[in-house]
């Protein structure tokens, strides 16, 4: 055994003896040890670099392949759930389109509006109320709509004007009132409000809307400019 262990220090200290004073030698008179193991360290050293000069793109485009898979997961997803609602959808679309329809056969058209204006007439003379003003007032047109605002006043009995506006709430067409005010008379109650009838925008006026807010908001520019 220790002859054993004499070869293995010998043996030892022969391959450390290889890699002494190898500064003072160029690198091909080396021995054939620190050669082999530099050579092994080059090579090992070139794979590692090609590697990872190689693998960087790919992992970029594994990564970005991770994303993509985790997006279209979630688009699955979201289209999974959808079409488990579809049925329920169709019938929130169906009930929309009703109740716009509903709400379509209220607004008059521009050649309605007089039919219309007569219809506030009639209710107001119909309760036996005296009219003092009837006034239509400018047209405002928005994106959807028109509405008219009418100065209404008027004198009759407390009964008289409750019914009135009863029947305004009645009609089969979109009427509100507002800036209500009553006041009492000798025999009878003052009542003055602004009705507010809309219709529908004829193809005119719903090219004229747009350009009406475009000068609109010209307008508004120079008015804040200094």
């Amino acid at each position: 055994m220790s002859e054993a262990l004499t070869l293995s220090v010998r043996g030892t200290d022969a391959w450390v003896r290889q890699f002494r004073g190898l500064r003072e030698r160029a690198p091909g008179l080396w021995p054939l040890l620190p050669r082999l193991t530099l050579l092994l360290a080059f090579i090992a050293t070139v794979i590692l670099v090609g590697a990872w000069l190689l693998w960087m793109s790919q992992w970029d485009e594994i990564e970005q392949s991770h994303a993509e898979e985790e997006k279209l997961r979630t688009a699955f997803r979201e289209k999974v759930r959808q079409s488990q609602n579809l049925e329920l959808l169709r019938t929130q679309k169906a009930s929309v389109v009703a109740e716009v329809a509903k709400l379509e056969r209220q607004l008059p058209g521009k050649a309605e509006m007089d039919a219309m204006l007569s219809e506030i007439n009639q209710a107001g003379v119909g309760r036996g109320l005296q009219f003092e003003l009837f006034k239509p007032g400018q047209v405002r047109l928005t994106e959807h709509y028109a509405e008219l605002p009418i100065d209404i006043r008027m004198s009759g009995s407390y009964h008289a004007l409750a019914s009135f506006v009863s029947d305004i709430a009645n009609l089969p067409r979109i009427v509100t009132l507002d800036h209500l005010m009553i006041t009492r008379q000798k025999e009878s109650l003052a009542f003055q409000a602004v009705a507010h009838t809309y219709r529908y925008l004829d193809p005119a006026e719903s090219r004229q809307f747009p350009a009406q807010q475009s000068e609109a908001s010209k307008q508004k520019e120079k008015g804040h400019s200094p």
